[in-house]
């Protein structure tokens, strides 16, 4: 009994070590989500994918892209400008997003974000980006981070006349936005399905960050819509509203 006890547990720790490198590989996604129930599909980049090929980028797999332009209060992503015009030549859907940093004040960070992001009617609505890691060791009071949050949606909502999305996990979404209001969520979970309370939804759900896409060397963060295009079409085309 003790010998088969050791077999299986040898051949746990092998299926779990195979699938680890697979996972870290990118071979094995383990929350793939099916085409069927997600269609509307895309990709986050920033300037450490380096220079993307983007009519190579499959429109079959990839119908939007979030680009990464700017960070904290002065930061600016310096392959923005380039990737911002040559998404919309490869005929993708695109938006821009912010790194938002824990130690400055968000009416600084939104005028940074507001300088560099231009307000076209066609493009996805703003995007924040939450999350500790590769954030400041600065850990203001939730009220503190959460008036300055507001602070840089107000001023982002001013300008471009849109809802902003904010993207996070679920670490960051339990320390510093509870009870703050997102109507518009995007939810980074890779290792299973989001788990979300009842009164939580959300829009975009990044499933994966180490996809492979033709037109992108190495990996790459991807994502999917909740909804079908005409509804991904209407989400674009909608202004003002907080609601989805």
């Amino acid at each position: 009994m003790n010998k088969r006890r050791a077999l299986i547990a040898v051949a746990i720790a092998l299926l779990t070590g195979a699938a680890l490198v697979a996972y870290f590989r990118g071979t094995w996604i383990p929350n793939f989500p099916p085409k069927s129930a997600f269609p509307v599909r895309g990709i986050d980049v920033s300037r450490h994918q380096g220079a993307i090929q983007w009519r190579l980028i499959p429109h079959d797999e990839v119908q939007f892209v979030y680009i990464k332009a700017t960070e904290g209060g002065d930061s600016r992503d310096s392959r923005f400008a380039e990737n911002w015009k040559a998404s919309a030549d490869a005929g993708l859907r695109r938006g821009a997003y912010h790194f938002f940093t824990l130690k400055t004040p968000g009416a600084q960070q939104a005028a940074n974000f507001t300088a560099v992001v231009p307000n076209e009617p066609d493009a996805l609505p703003p995007a924040i980006d939450l999350e500790f890691w590769g954030n400041s060791s600065v850990r203001p009071p939730v009220a503190e981070f959460q008036r300055e949050l507001n602070a840089f949606i107000s001023a982002v909502r001013s300008f471009y006349g849109r809802e902003p999305v904010l993207y996070t996990a679920m670490d960051f979404k339990t320390d510093y936005l509870d009870g703050f209001p997102v109507p518009r969520l995007w939810i980074r979970s890779v290792i299973t399905a989001p788990r979300l309370p009842n009164s939580d939804n959300w829009i975009f759900w990044q499933f994966s960050e180490k996809m492979r896409v033709r037109g992108i060397e190495g990996f790459v963060d991807h994502n999917v819509f909740k909804g079908n295009n005409d509804e991904f079409q209407s989400f674009i085309n909608r202004r003002g509203s907080p609601s989805p």
